[in-house]
């Protein structure tokens, strides 16, 4: 099948668009009213955009409260969502009333931030801390009244919080956390031990025009 995207008549039960784009990971975003009621949300378009400087972006759907927030203090924090908490993530979606505080919504403790004053979740074995960059308002699509739908926000990470106990050998060990990870439609994934596997970077040969991959085992070295 083949369809364009802005008639978007391709025929089947749901839009495709998000079940092609997997796996993605989940924001966990944390922040703080005016009043310093706390928020938290999940956002499944979210990723790492530059690693130095550290920065990270997530995209809000309407004038959510995390957007809002944001904006308003400047401040928030992205703790990972775990197969552990899959459940506590899920019921801090829903869309309460402005001012309702998700943490306790979802039976989560909250832990004090370092450089940020919103919290992070204190069982999320990581969380970044991040200082609003900008918000990018995307493209209003044809049939929303030239009113754009989704804004980009950008964060920059001013602190990392890693629980030690993941940290083996200098190096984090991703499977062990269990990440989640949001598919399409109601769908999600995890990653574990036996779905991570690693391949070495291309060896460019002399003359620039040939390139081998090593099959011995990453040295650890980045080339």
């Amino acid at each position: 099948m083949h369809y364009d995207t802005d008639t978007n008549k391709h025929g089947l039960r749901h839009d495709p668009f998000k079940a092609l784009i997997v796996p993605r990971p989940i924001g966990w975003i944390s922040t703080l009213d005016g009043d310093g009621v706390r928020n938290l949300a999940p956002y499944s378009f979210f990723n790492a955009v530059s690693d130095r400087p550290p920065v990270v972006l997530f995209s809000s759907g309407g004038r959510k409260d995390s957007l809002a927030n944001i904006e308003k203090t400047g401040e928030f924090t992205c703790s990972l969502a775990t197969w552990d908490l899959r459940e506590q993530m899920n019921l801090s979606s829903a869309t309460v009333s402005p001012g309702v505080d998700e943490f306790e919504l979802a039976g989560l403790e909250a832990a004090p931030s370092r450089f940020v004053k919103p919290p992070r979740v204190a069982r999320s074995p990581a969380a970044f801390e991040c200082k609003h960059w900008k918000t990018v308002e995307l493209p209003a699509p044809a049939d929303s009244g030239s009113r754009p739908t989704y804004s980009v926000v950008f964060g920059l990470v001013v602190g990392v919080y890693i629980d030690e106990s993941y940290i083996r050998d200098g190096i984090v060990d991703v499977g062990a956390i269990r990440p989640l990870a949001r598919m399409g439609y109601m769908d999600y994934s995890v990653v574990t031990p036996e779905t991570i596997f690693a391949m070495n970077r291309p060896t460019v040969a002399a003359d620039g025009r040939r390139a081998t991959v090593s099959s011995e085992t990453w040295d650890g070295v980045y080339r």
